[in-house]
């Protein structure tokens, strides 16, 4: 972030894994609180206003899947999920959620700093010269980060957010799942293609389409915006 320190939460149950990465984080220029359970999570995000929650999914309490529901109801804080398990329904219902990215144990700090740093560079943009794009039924704020469609403002995680704007502001251009996952996170994303159907299936439920656009599956190739 520039010109603004970056606030991090960090919520697992596991001390040593949760020192280390506020040492991590703390040596790269973000102030960063931990906690150990769900419950505290909840106290600690009303208290501490995050700018990005590092959140693991089994916890004591309430579990952080629960959280991150919690934590969706009213706010579009970036969270990344944290995930002994690596398993795919684990990953994916995470996304369906709301979650922004989600990362599987173990792992190193490093990556865990680098991949903060590329949610919090895309979500907390000054917006300088960026567009408002504007469609039949659809308009899309890069400097608000808002979605109104059929007169209607629709809620949308970041990462929801800068994909949909990444397609539409590159109008009827396809780009396969790998050029989504480099060019919208913001880093070569280790392995998981189904980041991008999930996102797109949870636009798709959000947005239908309008006289004359709609986001279209190009099979075997990837997804892309279409403008008729």
């Amino acid at each position: 972030m520039e010109g603004k320190i970056g606030k991090i939460l960090v919520v697992d149950d596991d001390e040593n894994i949760s020192e280390v990465l506020k040492m991590y984080l703390q040596s790269s220029g973000y102030d960063t609180r931990v906690c150990g359970d769900g419950k505290s999570a909840q106290e600690n995000f009303l208290e501490y206003k995050p700018d990005l929650v590092l959140l693991d999914i089994m916890l004591p309490y309430i579990d952080g899947i629960d959280v991150l529901k919690w934590i969706r109801r009213d706010y579009d804080t970036p969270v990344i999920m944290l995930t002994a398990k690596g398993d795919t329904f684990d990953k994916v219902l995470g996304l369906e959620l709301g979650a922004d990215d989600y990362m599987v144990k173990p792992f190193e700090p490093k990556e865990v700093v680098a991949r903060v740093k590329a949610v919090m560079r895309r979500f907390n943009t000054d917006g300088g010269g960026k567009e408002v794009l504007n469609f039949p039924e659809l308009n899309i704020d890069v400097n608000s980060y808002n979605v109104t469609y059929k007169n209607q403002d629709i809620k949308m995680p970041p990462k929801e957010f800068e994909l949909l704007y990444h397609l539409a502001s590159n109008k009827n251009r396809v780009f396969t799942r790998e050029q989504l996952l480099c060019e919208v996170w913001g880093y070569d994303y280790p392995g998981d293609s189904r980041t991008v159907d999930v996102h797109i299936k949870r636009l798709r439920e959000k947005l239908h389409g309008g006289p004359n656009w709609q986001l279209e599956t190009v099979w075997g190739v990837g997804y892309k915006f279409e403008v008729k």
